[in-house]
Order: C-alpha cells, then sequence, then structure tokens
C-alpha cells in the first residue's frame, strides 16, 4: 500500500517543490560528485515520513505498541529535518546553523532513547546492563545516525536506496522485532521503493533533512528497542563509511 501510494503521490509533490523553489542546499564540505546536484527539489522526504507514520499509527490502533518508537522517531526526526528545510527555503541559507541543530537533536534524541530502552532496549547485546552507558550509547546512536544518512543525501538513489535496505534487515533478519515495529519498516520499506523511482539518476528530487532525520531517528530506535546498538554500524555501514569518508576529505 505504501508503495503504491507513493508512486501515485511524488509526481504532484514534486510539482509543488518546484513551484517552491525548494532547491537542495549542498554544503561546500561535500564531495563534487555532490555539488553538482545542487538546485535540485528537496524535502520530498516528508511524503514517505507521512507514510511511515500513518502506518505506525494504524499499528497502534490495532493493539501493536511496539510500533510506538519507531513512530515516534520518524516524527520527531521529520519536524528537526522539516524545519531545516523550511530554514533553507524562507531565508536562502544553509538552515539552522549547526551549533543550534545539534544540541536540538540530542534534546530530542533524550526521551526517545528512554522510549526505546522501555520498550524492551534496556538489555543491549553485548552490553553490561548499566543503564547509564545504556542511555548514552543509545543517544549517541541516534544523532549519530541521523547525521550519516544526512549526508549520504545528495547521490542519486543512495539514502533512499540504502535506508531501504536498513528497514528491510531491521524488520526481516531480526527476531526480536517487534509487529508493530515491522510494521513501520516494511511501510518505510515500500515509500522508499516509490520514493526512489524519482530519486534514480537522474533524480528528479531528494528527501532533504525532513527525509534524512526522520530515518536516522527511526533505524537508530528501532536497533535500540532491539537491543541491538552495537549491530547498527554493520545495518549502516555505507552510511557510516561514507561520513568516514567527508571527514577524511575535510581533514
Amino acid at each position: 500500500v505504501a508503495l503504491v501510494l507513493s508512486l501515485f503521490l511524488y509526481p504532484p509533490a514534486i510539482r509543488v517543490l518546484r513551484r517552491w523553489k525548494a532547491g537542495q542546499v549542498i554544503q561546500t564540505e561535500l564531495p563534487e560528485s555532490h555539488q553538482k546536484k545542487a538546485g535540485t527539489p528537496t524535502g520530498g522526504g516528508a511524503l514517505f515520513v507521512a507514510l511511515g507514520i500513518l502506518a505506525g499509527f494504524l499499528a497502534m490502533i490495532a493493539g501493536h505498541a511496539g510500533a510506538l518508537p519507531a513512530t515516534a522517531g520518524l516524527l520527531a526526526g521529520g519536524l528537526i529535518g522539516f524545519a531545516d528545510d523550511r530554514s533553507k527555503l524562507r531565508v536562502g541559507t544553509r538552515g539552522i546553523p549547526a551549533r543550534f541543530k545539534l544540541p536540538i537533536q540530542v534534546l530530542v534524541a533524550l526521551p526517545l532513547a528512554a522510549l526505546a530502552v522501555s520498550q524492551g532496549g534496556s538489555h543491549q547485546y553485548l552490553l553490561p546492563d548499566w543503564q547509564w552507558l545504556v542511555y548514552t550509547l543509545a543517544v549517541l546512536a541516534i544523532v549519530a545516525t541521523a547525521n550519516a544518512v544526512n549526508l549520504t543525501d545528495g547521490m542519486d538513489g543512495l539514502a533512499g536506496g540504502l535506508s531501504a535496505i536498513a528497514f528491510a534487515a531491521l524488520a526481516l533478519l531480526l527476531p526480536a522485532a517487534q509487529a508493530g515495529e515491522k510494521a513501520v519498516a516494511l511501510a518505510m520499506c515500500g515509500a522508499l521503493a516509490g520514493f526512489l523511482v524519482y530519486n534514480r539518476y537522474p533524480a528528479r528530487v531528494f528527501m532533504g533533512d525532513t527525509g534524512s532525520l526522520a530515518i536516522g531517528y527511526a533505524l537508530a530506535v528501532m536497533a535500540i528497542q532491539q537491543g541491538l546498538i552495537l549491530l547498527l554500524p554493520l545495518v549502516a555501514l555505507v552510511f557510516v563509511l561514507e561520513t568516514l569518508s567527508v571527514i577524511i576529505q575535510v581533514a
């Protein structure tokens, strides 16, 4: 269902973004392959995030409380990203300054980490049951994953494709996933597959911070909920490698 809705709704959504002149702003520290994509409509992640949130609400109505952390992660990350995308569109800048955005991300990650831990993540695989350590790593994982996904947006099909694979891995390959959590993850897979039709080369739209931060928050929260914080870098391996690549190039 999410795939079909995504396929049909993206063409009008892209037209709206073009009308709003919501062009992609590429960070100067990113490689040349990213720079040439400047001006492509961005903010397209709002649609697949909305579909994921809708799936989460429907799952919770059906009695699957395990959908709450992932749904909250999508909503929280999406709102931060939307504010950033909106700021770029409104004032023509690079959006919310990093000195403000990072603290906001950390503050929002605190209750999300607590929620994910309370929904099954109190015991993390290969970690001692020290709650201060679990909560600290959970917050770091949420913020780091969100920013790692954000750095990959700007390459045709890269962020969307990798995100769909990561959601599928968390939903289908890991036995600890709850039914509600799986519902959100699979809805995101379908919605991202529809997004990729318009994000593949040559990309007609990018997800923007609205999509990338929502994905990062949701992926991290789902891994925490399953007690698999340490597995997150493996599930999101290419995001990690892309981030390291950018750090090396900047250095």
